[in-house]
């Protein structure tokens, strides 16, 4: 997602790139390139740059990050100013790798901003109040819990399980229960059609077609809401301890006050029906979805780089 100042949100596209084995060109990127996914020919390679929301592939994802600045026209005369999201989690080295392919791509400076933070800031959360917040932002590559107080992360943790990992998570239920291999749009389908993270009153199926394993021909199953709860599980579990982890850490006068304000969820991944209601059960805390969560972080970073000087203190360089 882009957001250009004064303009707000200007692209919203997956980051998805096509590259062209031959000679390692770029041929399609963001819609187009996801819609080549699963579906490319021998010399045309369609993947995902960034993995577990750090840079897994430099050039491609300078490339991407070129072709997005092309895209909403931030090649003027003069270079743009970029701010870039990352994990808190990050290292240093995975840090330099994003901001190397943000100066590479053509920005004049770069600043890093701690994706926990930049949630907060777009949920509307007063970060820079002496008082705890709880932010559990989930995307797609990894699930950050975070305790914000005085403009700053006081301790968080994170776990690189979200929206990818419980779409993997179907897939292998698909290929361990009807010998099914379906691919990582279709899990997503799934997902988000029926999938559920706390058992439903109302059980849902729908028809999932994909390639027999054994006999290697198309097939097509029914499958419930029951199965997709079954199936995601596991990954589920892992971000819930996570969550937990971090409660653990909180200093006692803060504690009170996450009780207090309840855990704030933000991310694509927290729109999974009753992931909410799970977290309230498990940790005994008030968790609710924020306000348009799968744009929480871009209003986050969109607020801070229109107002870089009260921020500034909270960025990374």
């Amino acid at each position: 997602m882009v957001y250009v100042v004064g303009e707000g949100i200007v692209l919203e596209e997956p980051t998805v790139v096509a590259v062209s084995i031959n000679d390692g060109k770029v041929l399609a990127v963001g819609k187009d390139a996801q819609s080549m996914l699963g579906r490319t020919p021998g010399n045309i390679k369609a993947s995902k740059p960034m993995r577990d929301g750090v840079i897994a592939d430099y050039a491609v994802t300078e490339a991407m990050l070129k072709y997005f600045l092309r895209k909403v026209g931030a090649y003027g005369l003069v270079k743009p100013e970029v701010m870039i999201c990352v994990p808190a989690g990050v290292t240093q080295v995975e840090r330099r790798a994003v901001l190397g392919a943000a100066m590479e791509a053509g920005a004049r400076n770069a600043y890093l901003i701690e994706e926990p933070l930049a949630a907060a800031i777009g949920a509307g959360v007063p970060i820079s109040e002496p008082s705890g917040n709880m932010i559990l932002d989930m995307g797609g590559g990894a699930s950050e819990a975070a305790v914000i107080s005085l403009g700053g992360v006081v301790t968080f943790k994170s776990v690189r399980v979200a929206g990818n990992k419980i779409d993997e998570a179907i897939m292998r239920w698909a290929r361990r229960k009807h010998n099914l291999v379906i691919g990582e749009q279709t899990a997503e389908h799934i997902k988000i059609k029926i999938g559920s993270a706390m058992p439903v009153s109302k059980e849902e199926t729908m028809e999932v077609t994909g390639r027999d394993s054994i006999a290697g021909l198309p097939r097509q199953v029914t499958v419930s809401s029951t199965d997709v709860f079954e199936a995601i599980r596991e990954p589920l579990g892992k971000i819930i301890n996570m969550l937990k982890t971090v409660m653990e850490e909180v200093p006692p006068e803060l504690s009170s006050d996450i009780i207090d304000k309840g855990i704030v969820m933000s991310g694509g991944t927290s729109l999974l029906r009753g992931f909410d209601r799970l977290i309230t059960a498990e940790t005994g805390v008030p968790a609710f979805v924020t306000e348009d969560p799968q744009r929480c972080v871009i209003k986050g970073i969109g607020i801070a780089i229109e107002n870089i000087d009260v921020y500034r203190s909270s960025l990374k360089h």
